[in-house]
């Protein structure tokens, strides 16, 4: 029995189809979406029926599920048309939209508002939050917002394509009434509260100007509401990082470390957790669990960056980082390439210091571009340990995680904690897919798939590295 599995991130459209039973991987596709923090979702339905269609289509699985990129601003019309182009997850121009709503939850104070919001919905908002972008949209884009029917997330909208729904401008039903959506991605919106599993019309009038628009239903972890037009039951769904660490297998206590356009550290507890310092996210897993979390908006492109500045490749700049030692003689980066989520500054830029005569060379700017990127994420490690989460597994993934120097200097940076890495795969997808065979079982428990072929790295803690980034990291451009 074949199950398909679709992951539409930032970057492209992935289809896994994949035995039901050991999670291989029979046929694949991929294709593109459009850069850019704003994009208009008929893209990424466009790319679906091109990924679709290079996986030799899904006409013969049995169920399919959709993991997507998180907190998208999707706004369609009482037509189910597309009101206005989706603004992404790291789109910022948000980020006044987000202070004002803080403001007003506090009564004109930030640290009381900040601790509102965290109670309220898990998360204290930062521009990446769909709440914060329909604020925006009601201040900033008034005549657009009056059209809004319906609010939906990436995932959601395809998966209300693909059981056939669309707008009746090209030829679909309209039917807003039938979207869908799962815990972890709801859990993402700033209207929706993980620890009581329930919308907050409350607080989506508060951006929105009011709250009789349309939200997805939230389906439980394996329910199914919907079909594709062949027949096959539609699962719930899940946002990225959720749908990763199901197609990973994580349980209570791992920790993932995804290192893709966004870095994200993630874990699986049972219980809710609400910081309001807003270091970590207190989301919802996909298996009915939790999954408190720390996004950075700078990853893997910090290595892009060492490659730039160096004016070599990805290899080199590995074997540059290797070559030097802990701490890169006292260079240091603050690598706020695009702004930051955590800690919040969206406007704040990079910056290196330490620099001397004598240090300044091609192996420690390599090795502070690593440790920099290792670091930003340590730092929501140590943030998610102060809530009471305890790390036992830390696994490394995402495009990232293929730097040998990543892999080999981790250790260090993460306190001496073995680090795992799994084969380079598509592990959203393969979490929608494996949701999918869960749907389709009827089990309690998703199906067991193994990963082999993972490989362990250990190395002692290195708390240099980390002394001198906290020593600086808060030294970058004002945060206007």
């Amino acid at each position: 029995m074949l199950v398909a599995g679709i992951d539409t991130s930032t970057q492209s459209c992935k289809v896994l189809i994949v035995d039901a039973a050991t999670g291989a991987v029979i046929r694949q596709g991929k294709a593109a979406h459009p850069d850019g923090t704003e994009v208009h979702p008929d893209a990424w339905w466009a790319a679906y029926q091109e990924a679709a269609a290079a996986a030799g289509g899904i006409a013969d699985v049995a169920a399919v599920a959709v993991g997507g990129q998180q907190h998208g601003m999707v706004c369609l019309d009482a037509g189910g048309e597309i009101v206005r182009p989706a603004l992404l997850w790291n789109d910022t121009r948000s980020a006044e939209a987000a202070d004002a709503l803080i403001l007003q939850a506090g009564d004109g104070d930030q640290a009381t508002g900040a601790r509102a919001w965290a109670n309220a919905c898990g998360s204290v908002l930062v521009a990446s939050i769909t709440v914060t972008k329909l604020r925006w949209l009601r201040d900033s884009e008034p005549e657009n917002a009056a059209r809004v029917a319906a609010v939906c997330l990436p995932h959601d909208w395809l998966s209300w394509r693909l059981a056939g729904h669309g707008p009746k401008s090209q030829g679909g039903d309209g039917d807003i009434g039938a979207l869908l959506t799962d815990r972890s991605d709801a859990s993402g919106t700033g209207y929706w509260c993980p620890a009581t599993g329930a919308y907050r019309p409350d607080l989506l009038k508060w951006a929105l100007g009011r709250d009789d628009v349309a939200l997805p239903r939230v389906l439980g972890p394996h329910e199914s509401a919907a079909r594709t037009p062949a027949g096959a039951p539609i699962g719930p769904g899940a946002g990225d990082n959720a749908a990763a660490a199901l197609g990973l297998g994580l349980t209570n206590g791992d920790v993932s470390v995804s290192l893709g356009t966004s870095g994200v550290v993630s874990a699986i507890c049972p219980t809710p957790v609400a910081d309001p310092s807003g270091l970590v996210n207190g989301f919802a897993d996909a298996t009915g669990a939790f999954l408190p979390l720390a996004c950075t908006l700078n990853a893997s492109r910090i290595i892009d960056a060492a490659t730039h500045l160096l004016g070599v490749d990805y290899d080199a700049v590995s074997s540059l980082a290797l070559s030097a030692q802990p701490g890169a003689d006292g260079v240091t980066l603050v690598p706020y390439f695009e702004g930051e989520r955590t800690p919040n500054k969206p406007h704040a830029t990079a910056s290196i210091h330490g620099l001397t005569l004598a240090n300044t060379g091609p192996a420690n700017l390599a090795r502070a571009f690593v440790e920099a990127l290792l670091c930003c994420q340590a730092d929501g490690l140590d943030a998610m340990v102060a809530l009471g989460v305890v790390p036992e597994r830390i696994f490394l993934i995402g495009g990232g995680a293929k730097s040998p120097a990543v892999r080999r200097l981790a250790p260090g940076v993460f306190d001496g904690h073995d680090v795992i890495v799994p084969p380079d795969g598509e592990y959203v997808a393969r979490g929608a897919a494996r949701q999918a065979a869960w749907v389709v079982s009827g089990a309690d428990e998703p199906p067991t798939w193994p990963i082999d072929g993972a490989k362990t790295y250990q190395g002692q803690a290195e708390p240099i590295v980390r002394a001198q980034y906290a020593a600086v990291r808060e030294l970058t451009h004002p945060n206007h």
